[in-house]
């Protein structure tokens, strides 16, 4: 009978605990929603989040966690040490901005303007950094809350640079794991989200295993002889040559890629050559991005492109290089971990509205997090349901439902404390 009365007490209690988590996060929505409408209204660009990384530190120091700042240049980081002992998770959050003007009729959007890479630009939060901000700020309060429930320690990350630090400078998770976050104390586990905007209010999308893509920037430099442009034969035409590059390159993905076991793409996205219209120019140049969700098939991809720019421009009589730059690695979720957590997700936001996604070729450097220990990232729903607009991440355009926040935090909340509570 003793063991029945305290097994009743054990669920009650466990039950009750769970009731006041519920009703602490309801409670914060108010919050939620005006620290997202701040940064939006207040963006910055990547490596200078100075009064984003004060904002958010103020707001942790006020829940009387232990704050570091400078990580990475304007990176915050917040511990959070629960009263019983057990292992160390990581939340993280994004906490840059983009270098786009703003189109919409919000009454909180961007009229920040500056200059990047020498255009004149407006800047905005196009990607939902603000949102992730917002949800994890939240997730602090709440979890602070409940220090004396708390097996172990949380820390709360906030990362500056995901969009990449500008030319000439580290940043980005890269620079933060080198200057030690994942350390001190050591991490035993991350967990990242990623608001969408083509993704319905209330959903959840997760994959285990690779979920986004590695990301390369290259720049191919053509090189051909400079005429007049009335008499072609007497030189070589180095934009002529950038055409058949362009067009060889898609044959890697249509023909050579076994676009059966993952998806690839290979995109130019700029050309730069000549000066007027009757001159054919000496040089030319394309940048541009190859993103891929396997390991080999990235390797024969690059194999294939140095090879291909090589033999045509070659066989036009010119001569082309390729230059390479990595900006992110597969974002791998950890499979047993992502299982572990599947539960804790169903619980907030019901098992019909977990649902498991293919992969993306969006990129994402939450992945060297997940390099260095198990990781897991997923897809939160900002779309106001039944919209049939849509409002693509990156561009003037962009905008979340608000109504999609207080999910957020309370799957961060939920597998935080899930995952503490399991055994070692």
């Amino acid at each position: 009978m003793k063991i029945i009365l305290l097994l009743c007490f054990f669920v009650s209690s466990l039950s009750f605990s769970q009731q006041l988590l519920e009703q602490d996060i309801i409670a914060i929505e108010k919050k939620l929603v005006n620290w997202r409408h701040h940064f939006h209204q207040n963006p910055e660009l990547s490596n200078r989040e100075f009064k984003t990384a004060e904002r958010i530190a103020q707001h942790l120091r006020e829940l009387g966690l232990e704050v570091k700042t400078g990580i990475a240049k304007t990176g915050v980081v917040g511990l959070l040490k629960g009263d019983l002992p057990g292992k160390v998770v990581a939340l993280r959050a994004d906490i840059d901005a983009l270098p786009v003007t703003e189109r919409n009729d919000l009454p909180f959007k961007s009229e920040v303007k500056t200059t990047f890479l020498g255009t004149d630009t407006g800047v905005m939060h196009a990607c939902g950094h603000d949102t992730h901000i917002a949800i994890l700020m939240a997730t602090a309060e709440v979890l602070s809350k409940h220090k004396d429930k708390i097996k172990g320690t949380v820390k709360f990350i906030f990362q500056p640079a995901e969009e990449g630090p500008p030319p000439g400078e580290e940043g980005g998770a890269p620079l933060m794991i080198k200057e030690g976050v994942l350390d001190n104390p050591k991490v035993d586990a991350i967990f990242g989200l990623h608001i969408n905007s083509q993704t319905p209010v209330g959903v959840i999308k997760y994959k285990a295993g690779g979920i986004m893509a590695s990301v390369e920037r290259f720049v191919v430099n053509v090189k051909g002889k400079q005429t007049h442009g009335s008499q072609p034969w007497s030189g070589v035409d180095p934009i002529l040559i950038s055409a058949k590059i362009i067009d060889g390159f898609q044959t890697i993905i249509s023909r050579e890629a076994r676009l059966i076991d993952e998806a690839a793409v290979i995109t130019i996205g700029k050309i730069t050559s000549g000066t007027r219209f009757n001159i054919i120019p000496e040089t030319a140049e394309m940048i541009g991005t190859v993103r891929t969700l396997d390991a080999d098939m990235r390797e024969l991809i690059i194999k294939r492109m140095n090879e291909m720019a090589h033999d045509i421009a070659s066989a036009y009589g010119g001569s082309a290089v390729i230059e390479w730059q990595n900006n992110t690695i597969i974002t791998y979720n950890d499979p047993d971990l992502t299982a572990q957590i599947l539960p804790s997700l169903q619980a907030v936001a019901g098992e019909n509205n977990v649902q498991l996604t293919k992969a993306t070729t969006g990129g994402e450097d939450f992945s060297y997090f997940q390099e260095k220990i198990p990781g897991v990232y997923f897809f939160l729903g900002g779309m106001t349901p039944g919209n049939t607009n849509s409002f693509p991440h990156h561009t003037p355009d962009f905008r979340i439902d608000d109504r999609g926040l207080l999910l957020g935090v309370k799957a961060f909340t939920q597998i935080t404390i899930d995952y503490l509570n399991t055994p070692l």
